[in-house]
């Protein structure tokens, strides 16, 4: 079983001044030959918008798409017709198929945003784009393992075009869980947002990562 420790120091960084971007995988201009993908987990970047700022419209084809926001409000525009504004705790996913346009922005205009975007390579070229949203229950995470995001539109959270899935935890303190697999063909990879744990006599902090 091969494992790979990301620390959070290790990721590439990015100051644009609107936006701080921390990057687990190879972006834009940072380039890092043994941080390409994990698998189908292609971009995985840790980013804060400030006040009135975001993302003007750009395309994207051939990639499911999934953002978190962590705190405030994104504000989302597509060419598929769609206008959303996605809050703190509300997942958003996006199927870019042959291909999409859209904007990203930050909603408010006093406050920052901050948010996860995750790009997962398809199984499918090709699929009709499709947009999608989820309001999640916190309570659902606590103590145990929250599915967000599967290959199901009948399964629990959203769903791509990928034989992946995503989960979210919220543990107490001096708790211990057991992650089973979904597909023996699969790794898995942890990124802890806030805190701390321990996972194989491993101890990682806030937004350290784990690829096994």
């Amino acid at each position: 079983m091969k494992t790979t420790i990301h620390k959070a120091e290790s990721r590439g960084q990015a100051d644009h001044g609107w936006l701080k971007a921390n990057h687990s995988f190879s972006f834009a201009s940072w380039h890092n030959p043994s941080r390409m993908n994990f698998g189908a987990l292609r971009v995985l970047n840790d980013d804060t918008v400030a006040a009135g700022a975001g993302f003007p419209t750009h395309p994207h084809a051939n990639m499911e798409i999934i953002t978190i926001p962590l705190s405030g409000t994104l504000e989302h525009k597509d060419s598929m017709g769609n206008t959303a504004q996605i809050k703190t705790g509300e997942i958003q996913v996006m199927s870019a198929g042959t291909g999409v346009t859209h904007s990203e922005y930050n909603a408010s205009s006093t406050e920052e945003l901050k948010l996860f975007q995750i790009w997962l390579f398809p199984n499918k070229q090709n699929v009709t784009p499709r947009y999608d949203e989820l309001k999640l229950n916190p309570k659902d995470r606590h103590n145990k393992f929250q599915q967000i995001l599967s290959p199901t539109p009948e399964d629990a959270g959203v769903w791509i075009h990928q034989e992946a899935w995503l989960h979210m935890i919220s543990m107490d303190q001096h708790t211990e869980q057991e992650y089973n697999l979904k597909s023996q063909d699969n790794g898995v990879y942890i990124m802890v947002v806030e805190g701390a744990i321990e996972i194989n006599d491993t101890t990682l902090s806030y937004r350290d990562a784990i690829a096994i």
